[in-house]
């Protein structure tokens, strides 16, 4: 298994969480994919040809995956804010699922499965010329996810009096574009934010969660396996802890 990410600059960092790539040899790879708050664009090519271009949902639960040898992905990884404005649309219907889009989505079928580089260049060129055409951004919404993603904040009422944006009025965002809570999505973020220290032997709970038995219960919840387990990671069943030790 081969894997790379790049971050974006700039002002794309609020719709784009990282570029990545992957690439799998002559063996075929299964691995469990955990939520984590975000969502995917992804090429993947087989044998170097282009098969598939699809759109992920946002995952809440686990989800097993079988990648076939000799396989490459060009991907996006984007945070929530980018639905609405770049996609303009809601993701709410395929949560937990994905959706296989047109081969030239964004140009995908123009590139080649080790173009990497290129493809991260022109496709943030891109982008930054459609966020300078969008209308207005709700700086509630910029404050929201920023706040959210940094881990900044601990509950929906915290988030909303920082904000200045009524609890009621959050929820019926979310789940009207993602079709999840606020505070399902903070979970989401909160236990993603453990992984790395999962991964280098840090059984104990954070800050952020009541005590032992609520970190086990949290994790279990979002992994289907408890922190030891994830730890072990093995056979790189999963994919983020996995990247997290290629670093």
């Amino acid at each position: 298994m081969k894997y790379r990410e790049i971050k974006p600059n700039g002002f794309l960092n609020n719709f784009v969480q990282c570029f990545w790539y992957y690439e799998t040899t002559d063996t075929e790879v299964q691995h469990t994919i955990l939520p984590d708050g975000y969502f995917d664009i992804i090429a993947e090519f087989e044998n170097e040809k282009l098969t598939t271009v699809k759109l992920t949902g946002i995952w809440t639960k686990p989800k097993d995956i079988k990648i076939p040898k000799n396989t490459t992905f060009l991907a996006i990884r984007f945070k929530l804010l980018a639905i609405e404005y770049l996609f303009k649309k809601e993701i709410k219907s395929i949560l937990d699922t994905t959706v296989n889009l047109h081969f030239t989505f964004w140009n995908l079928d123009t590139y080649k499965c080790d173009e990497f580089e290129k493809f991260v260049t022109d496709t943030s060129n891109e982008l930054d010329a459609s966020i300078k055409h969008l209308s207005e951004i709700d700086s509630r919404k910029l404050n929201l996810f920023e706040i959210v993603y940094q881990q900044k904040t601990k509950t929906v009422s915290e988030l909303s009096n920082q904000i200045f944006w009524s609890s009621r009025q959050i929820n019926r965002y979310f789940n009207s574009q993602f079709g999840i809570t606020l505070k399902e999505f903070l979970k989401i973020v909160r236990c993603n934010a453990t992984y790395e220290e999962i991964s280098n032997g840090n059984l104990s709970p954070q800050s952020d969660f009541f005590d032992q038995a609520h970190f086990i219960k949290e994790i279990k919840k979002y992994t289907g396996v408890t922190p030891k387990e994830l730890n072990k990671n093995k056979n790189d069943r999963f994919l983020q802890l996995s990247k997290l030790e290629e670093r």
